[in-house]
Formats: structure tokens, C-alpha cells, sequence
């Protein structure tokens, strides 16, 4: 251990779980892979009339906020939505500096995996590291103390483990500099443990990781220590804050960009209408001009009344478990849906492992974490450190992924709130930050081939 190094737990016996994930990364290597896009070109005023609409809402929202706000931002992603990816990206790069419809604009870029021109514009959101040491060549600059905030104890403490040791692997993982971190109980109030946190000294903090807990402590306001939330809040992180989220919408939006940019225009959804990923796909097809045309529930036992119908079926969102999918499989091809693309969630995964069984989701694509299906740079395979630690097992692997991911915004987080469209290849996908401190993120998609997860060779199109 680094004699500069210390590590401590607010009151809770963390030897063993700290020395248990400090073993099994023992062998991991170097650090994240860190890229970035060269500047466009010159910026020339908008000529097009749906981009000159969202910039005088643009204007006007600048005086704006709160639910107002929300509702002008939400009409001016309805305005972008319908421009295609090539126009959409020829007039971002074409507005000047300054302009406010800028960040928004970049945004509706990353959301369909299409770079940014410049970087966003950091006016009304910017991070500051601080009296960090300088970083290195590829970004890389932890903070000096770090605090995570978790649900330690009480009924959320095992939904947190796979978090916490995620993040513990990518720390006892980096041979750089790493900062002393310390741990507080979320299970007593998360505003509290900030501020437990605040008079301790970090000048970090990671957490905390409830939707309620992280809109209590943004609804401070100015925080006094810069922090990472592990989820959404209410409303948009405070100026040098951030947020990080594995939500279902996002995995809506991916499978509905997925979709679209396959010419599919209209969907036949599998599932229950009030998922949170349904709710989200239906909405950015609708925004782009696809529509979902019908939600069936997954015990739909004939399906050629909904392919029947005027317009037809080109393609099947599916947001079912793996289990229930191969029991629906026969039926859509009996209703002649066979061979339209089919998009899953990523729970598409729970109830398969069984090569012969799950033959039948061949072709299926479904987002999902690099790590399982790729492997990432600093952590081991996901099936060797899953030997080892029971909170990177099974679905637990997903949350793992994402404490490992929250190390890395971490320490490279300045990097992406600086660099023109930096991003981090990640266990769950590819990481940016957009102009309002949300962190995006790509996953990495995949597909059933011969029974058996396997990664899909032109995912790179979303």
C-alpha cells in the first residue's frame, strides 16, 4: 500500500471486501483509453428554418428555469429531432461561439453517436479540479481526497456492493497517483454524509446513488465540493457538478437510434406500455417521425393482428427477460416477423446461458456493457474477476461496471468537460459529458449468434 494512500470507512468493517478486490486486480494494466476529435472548421450563421426556431428558444430560455425551463429545452429537442444526422450536423458546426442553442445542439449529436464539432460551450457549466496536481499526457487528474457516498448499511447496502467494488477495482487498479479515499453511509440521509464528507476534507465526492438522494443534495444548490452523482436528479446538476445514471431511458433512446438509423419507421413494441425504456423509445421516435405502431404484452399469444395492420411492421422492440423472449420467438414468426430487426433492452440477458435453449434470439441486438461482451482496458474478463467476487457476477456485473466507470469520470473528468468531444471507453460503454454536466453514454452492442452472446460487428452505427 502507498505509504500517501489512506483509505478509510465512516464506521464500517471494510477490511475484507477492500483487501479482496485489491487482490483481484492486482494484475490489471495501464488506464483508460482517452480519445479526442480534432475543431471543425469555421462557424456561419443557420440557414435552416427548424434550426433557426430552436435558436430563439434557445435565446429565450437563457432567462428561464425550472419547469419552464425543462419545457423550452424539451420543445427545442422536438425541433432538432427532425433533422437528419447530416444536416443536424452541418448546422452545429455552423453556429458561432456563444451561441446558446450550442450545447443543446451537441447533445442531440451524442445522443446519435455523432461527434461533436467543437467543444461544448462551458459559460453556464464548467468543472474546476481544483489545486489537483497537473494532469497527465492522457488526462488523467484524481482528485487529492476523495469521498463515496453509499448505502452501506440498511436494505440498499447489497444493491450498492457490486457499485462500491466496481469502483474499488479501477482505484486498486491504476499504478498512478491515486487520491485517499474514504466512504460515508448514505443509509442515515445523504445530505448529511456530503456534509460529513465536506467538513472532512475531500475535495471530491462520488455519490450518492439514490434519484431522491441526488435531487436532496443538488437542491443545495452551490455545493462547496464538486461532485459526481450516481444518478439523475430532478433537475440538471449545479454549475461543476455532474451526474452519472444506467437509467432504462437511456437504453430507449440507444435502441431507438438503433433503430432508426436502420430506416426502421415503425415499431411493434413487446413489453409493458409504462417501461420506463418503452415510454423513452416511443418518444424519440416520435420526435424523429417513426412511430411505435402497437404494445403487445409479452403473453400476446397472436401477433399477426398487429403486422396486419395498414403501413405493416418494420421492426421489433422487445422489453422482455431472455426467457420470455424465446417463448415469443415462434410466434412473431408465425405472424411473419421473423425477419424484421429486433431490438431488445438489456434484460434481454436475464434467464439465458443455456446455448441450445437460447438458439432461438439469434439476431436479437441488444445494448449492453463493453466489459461483458468486449472486455475494457484495466479490468480483467469479466467471467475471471466474476470467480472471485460475488458482486461481479450475474446481473451484479452490469452495477460493477458502473462503479469501475464512476472511478474513471473520477479522474478524468476535467478532460472531458475540456476536450473537443473527449470521451472515455469504459466498462459500459463510451463516456462523454455533455454541456450541461450529464454524463452520456454509448453502449456497446451485441447479439445472439448460435445461442451465445456475442458482440455485434457494426454497432459502431449508433
Amino acid at each position: 500500500m502507498n505509504p500517501e494512500t489512506k483509505r478509510s470507512v465512516e464506521s464500517w468493517p471494510a477490511l475484507k471486501w477492500m483487501l479482496a478486490v485489491a487482490i483481484t486486480v492486482t494484475l490489471l494494466g495501464g488506464c483508460a483509453t482517452v480519445n479526442t476529435r480534432p475543431v471543425a472548421g469555421a462557424a456561419q450563421p443557420s440557414r435552416n428554418a427548424l434550426m433557426q426556431q430552436a435558436q430563439e428558444l434557445a435565446r429565450t430560455g437563457v432567462a428561464l428555469a425550472g419547469a419552464a425551463r425543462q419545457a423550452n429545452d424539451n420543445e427545442i429537442d422536438r425541433l432538432l429531432s427532425q433533422l437528419d444526422d447530416a444536416t443536424l450536423a452541418r448546422e452545429t458546426a455552423a453556429l458561432v461561439a456563444g451561441d446558446p442553442l450550442y450545447n443543446l445542439a451537441g447533445r442531440a449529436l451524442l445522443r446519435r453517436g455523432l461527434p461533436l464539432p467543437r467543444p461544448f460551450e462551458r459559460s453556464a457549466w464548467q468543472f474546476n479540479a481544483g489545486n489537483r496536481p497537473a494532469a497527465d499526457g492522457d488526462g488523467y487528474r484524481p482528485p487529492l481526497k476523495l469521498a463515496v457516498l453509499l448505502p452501506l448499511s440498511g436494505s440498499l447496502a447489497t444493491a450498492a456492493a457490486p457499485v462500491r467494488d466496481g469502483l474499488l477495482a479501477g482505484y486498486y487498479g491504476e499504478n498512478r497517483r491515486r487520491p485517499e479515499i474514504n466512504f460515508y453511509d448514505t443509509a442515515t440521509g445523504a445530505v448529511a454524509a456530503y456534509d460529513r464528507a465536506v467538513a472532512a476534507g475531500n475535495d471530491f465526492v462520488v455519490g450518492p446513488l439514490g434519484r431522491d438522494e441526488v435531487s436532496a443534495v443538488f437542491g443545495k444548490g452551490a455545493l462547496p465540493v464538486p461532485m459526481l452523482a450516481l444518478n439523475r436528479g430532478s433537475s440538471s446538476p449545479p454549475a461543476g457538478n455532474a451526474s452519472f445514471s444506467l437509467s432504462p431511458e437511456d437504453e430507449g433512446i440507444a435502441a431507438a437510434e438503433y433503430l432508426l438509423g436502420r430506416n426502421a419507421r415503425r415499431v411493434l413494441v413487446v413489453g409493458n406500455a409504462g417501461d420506463r425504456a418503452v415510454v423513452a423509445l416511443r418518444e424519440r421516435l416520435n420526435e424523429r417521425g417513426a412511430t411505435v405502431t402497437d404494445v403487445a404484452g409479452e403473453g400476446t399469444t397472436d401477433f399477426a393482428p398487429f403486422a396486419q395492420k395498414a403501413g405493416g411492421i418494420d421492426s421489433v422492440f422487445l422489453a422482455v427477460k431472455g426467457s420470455t423472449a424465446r417463448a415469443l420467438m415462434p410466434k412473431l414468426a408465425l405472424a411473419g416477423l421473423a425477419d424484421r430487426p429486433r431490438v431488445a433492452t438489456s434484460q434481454l440477458l436475464s434467464g439465458t446461458g443455456k446455448a441450445d435453449e437460447d438458439r432461438v434470439l439469434d439476431g436479437i441486438a441488444f445494448p449492453g456493457e463493453t466489459w461483458t461482451s468486449r472486455g475494457v482496458r484495466g479490468l480483467p474478463s469479466a467471467a475471471s474477476v466474476g470467480q472471485t467476487l460475488p458482486t461481479a457476477r450475474g446481473g451484479a456485473a452490469r452495477l460493477f461496471a458502473f462503479g469501475f466507470d464512476a472511478w474513471l469520470l473520477t479522474a478524468y473528468l476535467e478532460h472531458l468537460a475540456l476536450a473537443n468531444d473527449g470521451h472515455v471507453n469504459g466498462a459500459t460503454g463510451t463516456l462523454r459529458i455533455d454541456g450541461f454536466g450529464n454524463v452520456q453514454r454509448t453502449p456497446s452492442w451485441s447479439t445472439f449468434s448460435a445461442g451465445v452472446a456475442v458482440p455485434l460487428a457494426d454497432a459502431g452505427r449508433r
